[in-house]
């Protein structure tokens, strides 16, 4: 009785007071939550030309719980699908680094007859099964690659990344995620949301019945700036040569093309990149998985010449018809030092305007030691350089605009005259990107309106909207006088006029164009020594900068170039401008 006491007890312990807690662990059992993966969106550029889809694929995939001889798996599917030791090799990888579920895919792309021929032999090999899914696409291949981004496996960072903004729970029947790129700056519009199917199994894990089914969402389409036949121009004008350009509208912010030279495959990092691959991505010489555009940090050399003129005039600083005669060299105040000009003999005589259109150091040396640091960099603050223009697209570095706090903490050293005298020709330490070129340089082109650089059109209206339909601020007219600005567009519009630094772009020209060269050192030249292109290996030479906006009277592009080690900015990276100019303004130009 005392027995039967006690098992009537836990009876009424397991029936009554622990039934919640075992009715649910029953339900595990029978009741399976199946997530369902949302197609990713598709993105465009501004003429509806896809960039990044998807596509139905077929793959191999191995319950990882199960033990396997890999040794023998290439001759067991020796008639079915070939299996190579890379395959092997790249799966193993892929485990090791990436989020899987029960089964991890070891063969990609199965064609219809390896499907079928599986299928009738999918007896012999309980521990592989095939799945349908969508894999992602780039069908321009390597173009506009750093633009788009690519998108990788789930890894552990990325799982603990979306656990800690709460969206893990998003994930779940997802494998992938935006790397880089609008992949990945976008990332939470372009997923989606997951769906879910609640069934009902029995013992075996056989499926009893359908219970209930929320449809995945398909993630959102985004729609660029991007012209992708501007930006195919852009890069083969560039053949090989490493650097990069960006061509922004100066009316709205609008990129319409993005280059970043040399550049990459993003397939090649869909189901997790080889070691090879990532090998050959990493070239420390060539770095062709640098986003140059925006994380490429290069001395602007003497595009800069145009905003520190502006500063001049902005401060009362040489305002014409203020000149100089050009010796050919400049001295320190305290003669401490000699800075010569590009041109041996000088210039002549030499006013701001013919400053900015022949690109006299003399002039501008002077012009920065009476300025003094904090005047410069104040205005170059102004124009954006030194911090980041919030593009969006993620990791962009902000550059560096030098000053003697800066000199001190960083080198522990003091800030000297002649540092500013360099900086003022855009040597030194200042340091920019190719996009805050390309802002500053819309900044002049279109004074009254400000507004930020930006690859996403508004999703309304897709052509010529800046993504919130306004600008941030009313332009650099609220900081510096119109007629200021008015005289730097008239030495930029030199430059390519008479003995300007870029002349022969402007006789061949149907449409004026305001621009800037630059020539920005990679190394510094020793006391007395004579720099010699043609003596110096590729990677010694020189920068070549060009920053310009057209047409000069009413403009409606306003691109920035580097070529790296491409010498001289008028010669090199001037006709690839000229290209873009001309396949933008022969469509637009009235």
């Amino acid at each position: 009785m005392i027995a039967f006491f006690i098992l009537l007890i836990k009876i009424f312990y397991l029936q009554v007071i622990e039934h919640k807690h075992f009715k649910a662990l029953s339900n595990k059992n029978s009741i399976k939550i199946i997530p369902l993966s949302p197609n990713r969106g598709i993105i465009f550029d501004r003429n509806n030309k896809i960039l990044a889809d998807n596509k139905i694929s077929f793959t191999l995939e191995l319950n990882r719980k199960q033990k396997i001889n890999f040794d023998t798996l290439a001759h067991r599917f020796k008639d079915i699908i070939e299996i190579t030791d890379r395959d092997i090799k790249s799966y193993k990888e892929r485990i090791s680094k990436y989020y899987f579920f029960n089964s991890s895919p070891i063969k990609f792309n199965l064609t219809n007859i390896q499907i079928a021929k599986f299928i009738s032999q999918k007896y012999k090999y309980p521990e592989f099964s095939i799945k349908q899914g969508f894999t992602r696409n780039y069908p321009l291949g390597e173009s506009s690659a750093h633009l788009i981004g690519y998108i990788n496996r789930i890894n552990i960072k990325d799982i603990k990344q979306l656990k800690k903004n709460d969206l893990f729970g998003n994930y779940r029947g997802s494998t992938h995620i935006g790397k880089s790129g609008i992949e990945k700056f976008y990332e939470k519009r372009i997923h989606g949301i997951t769906g879910y199917k609640k069934i009902e199994v029995d013992a075996n894990q056989n499926l009893i019945r359908t219970i209930q089914t929320v449809p995945a969402i398909s993630g959102e389409d985004i729609y660029l700036s991007i012209d992708s036949r501007i930006q195919k121009i852009a890069e083969n004008a560039f053949g090989n040569r490493k650097g990069a350009l960006v061509a922004i509208d100066p009316n709205n912010g609008e990129i319409l093309a993005y280059v970043s030279q040399p550049t990459f495959d993003p397939s090649l990092f869909t189901n997790g990149i080889s070691q090879e691959n990532w090998l050959k991505l990493n070239d420390k010489k060539n770095r062709p998985l640098l986003d140059r555009v925006i994380s490429g940090t290069y001395p602007p050399g003497s595009t800069l010449k145009p905003f520190v003129g502006l500063a001049a005039l902005h401060n009362n600083v040489r305002v014409p018809p203020f000149s100089i005669v050009d010796p050919g060299f400049y001295t320190m105040p305290n003669g401490s030092k000699t800075f010569k000009d590009w041109k041996k003999g000088g210039h002549g005589n030499v006013d701001l305007i013919k400053a900015i259109a022949v690109s006299c150091d003399t002039f501008f040396y002077g012009l920065g030691v009476e300025l003094g640091i904090p005047k410069i960099n104040n205005t170059l603050d102004i124009f954006g350089f030194g911090k980041k223009t919030l593009i969006d697209i993620g990791n962009e570095k902000k550059g560096l605009l030098a000053d003697k706090k800066w000199k001190k903490k960083k080198l522990g050293k003091n800030w000297y005259q002649g540092e500013t005298a360099i900086t003022a020709i855009g040597q030194g330490f200042t340091l920019v990107t190719p996009m805050q070129l390309a802002y500053a340089t819309a900044k002049i082109a279109n004074e009254k309106d400000d507004n930020t650089p930006h690859l996403r059109l508004n999703s309304k209206d897709n052509i010529n909207k800046s993504i919130d339909g306004k600008s941030l601020s009313t332009g650099i007219i609220n900081s510096f006088r119109k007629k200021n600005i008015d005289l730097i567009k008239l030495g930029m519009q030199r430059v390519t006029e008479n003995e300007g630094t870029a002349a022969f772009l402007g006789k061949t020209s149907s449409y004026k164009i305001a621009a800037k060269t630059g020539t920005a050192q990679v190394f510094g030249l020793k006391k007395d020594e004579v720099y010699d292109e043609k003596k110096l290996p590729d990677h010694l030479k020189d920068h070549a900068l060009f920053i310009a906006y057209a047409p000069a009277e009413n403009p409606k592009l306003a691109i920035a170039i580097i070529v790296e080690n491409g010498g001289h900015g008028g010669s090199t990276a001037g006709p690839i401008a000229k290209k873009v100019f001309d396949s933008y303004l022969d469509k637009n130009y009235d």
